[in-house]
């Protein structure tokens, strides 16, 4: 019996299989589109992310005021916080919080146009995979394919709005005010890691809601080619 059940799921798996190749192996004669075509209306679709939603965050609040990116504390930190707040110093602690995400904000404006590049210089080999696959596909590999690249530029340029906005005197001050008091054990976080890590997610998290809203909305289609590639994913 349990041969028999095996047999039967293997057969449906590989049934199932078979049916998503064949539309898969359908979408370049889908009309006139090549994957050269398709590839490009999942560029412009991550641009649209970019222009549309990263730009966002480049703005005052758009991190801080945003709760799907909001910079929190690190674990670390907590403490820190929690102790600050203990002796009276709870607006300071306020402040360290809120630069944080100001030089989020900052630096997010002086990367766009590295994503913008990152965008131009992916060749979708799989795009047709992509393009049926999550909501968030697109987006997944573009972080596949660019994070640890982006990373690395963004890491100085986060450096450079510490300073900018004011952050690293900030925390300079909220670390020493701490580990300064009696029976606490002395910190010494990397902030600028910490705060370049939580911008990428951010980015990554603002272009995925932008490419989820072209996938299933066909509102938020707003050109042709969009129109035309993102009709293919359509399932009724």
């Amino acid at each position: 019996m349990k041969k028999i059940i095996i047999c039967l799921v293997t057969l449906q798996l590989i049934s199932s299989c078979n049916e998503l190749q064949q539309v898969v192996n359908q979408l370049p004669q889908s009309g006139t589109l090549g994957n050269d075509e398709i590839a490009n209306g999942l560029k412009q679709a991550l641009n649209f992310g970019i222009e549309k939603q990263v730009t966002k965050l480049s703005g005052e609040n758009g991190f801080f005021k945003n709760e799907l990116v909001k910079i929190l504390l690190p674990d670390e930190l907590k403490k820190v916080d929690k102790t600050l707040r203990s002796i009276g110093l709870g607006k300071l602690a306020d402040e360290g919080l809120k630069v944080l995400n100001r030089a989020a904000e900052d630096a997010v404006g002086e990367a766009t146009p590295i994503f913008v590049d990152a965008v131009k210089n992916i060749t979708f080999n799989d795009a047709k995979n992509i393009l049926l696959g999550n909501d968030d596909a697109a987006t997944s590999f573009l972080k596949q394919q660019t994070e640890n690249a982006l990373y690395t530029k963004f890491n100085p340029i986060i450096d450079k709005s510490f300073k900018k906005v004011g952050a690293d005197q900030i925390w300079s001050n909220l670390i020493t005010k701490y580990n300064n008091l009696p029976l606490t054990t002395n910190v010494n976080p990397d902030l600028t890691d910490y705060v370049t890590t939580e911008s990428l997610k951010g980015v990554y998290t603002m272009i995925a809601i932008e490419e989820k809203e072209i996938r299933t909305k066909t509102s938020s289609r707003t050109t042709a080619l969009l129109k035309r590639v993102f009709a293919l994913q359509d399932r009724d």
